[in-house]
């Protein structure tokens, strides 16, 4: 379950004690405990990964073991294999049959970088005491 995209792979026979941080996508297989910062990047916890950490990321896949809070900017991705003890802030969250999480979410909302349209007549319908909630066709 190695990654295919160049990504940092840190093996399953390395140990890290402290703060990581960096700028590029990481792929974890090993035990790290500490701090892990990757604000702009994607974080991979392998199979056979225990991570003690908190962890700040855009994008997290989880596949190993995770003991700490995840604040996401963008996906977290809990994969079948995945045990995290920990809250989870996040703007999105896939969780899979069998992944197990033991914690608190919170999804918060994904800033669009494009400008709405304006609404369209039934988006801009007043509702109120005497406005229908629905039309039927015809009506």
């Amino acid at each position: 379950m190695k990654p295919a995209d160049g990504s940092t792979v840190i093996g399953k026979s390395v140990i890290i004690r402290g703060e990581l941080s960096g700028n590029e996508d990481l792929y974890i297989d090993g035990d790290i405990e500490g701090t892990i910062t990757l604000s702009e990047s994607r974080l991979t916890i392998g199979p056979n990964a225990h991570v003690k950490a908190d962890i700040s990321v855009r994008d997290v896949i989880i596949f190993g073991h995770l003991t700490g809070n995840i604040q996401a900017s963008g996906r977290v991705d809990l994969r079948q294999s995945a045990f995290v003890g920990g809250d989870i802030s996040a703007g999105r969250l896939s969780i899979e049959e069998s992944a197990i999480l033991k914690g608190r979410v919170e999804l918060k909302a994904v800033v669009e970088s494009q400008t709405k349209s304006a609404p369209t007549s039934a988006e801009s319908a007043p509702i109120g005491a005497d406005a229908p909630l629905f039309t039927q066709p015809g009506a």
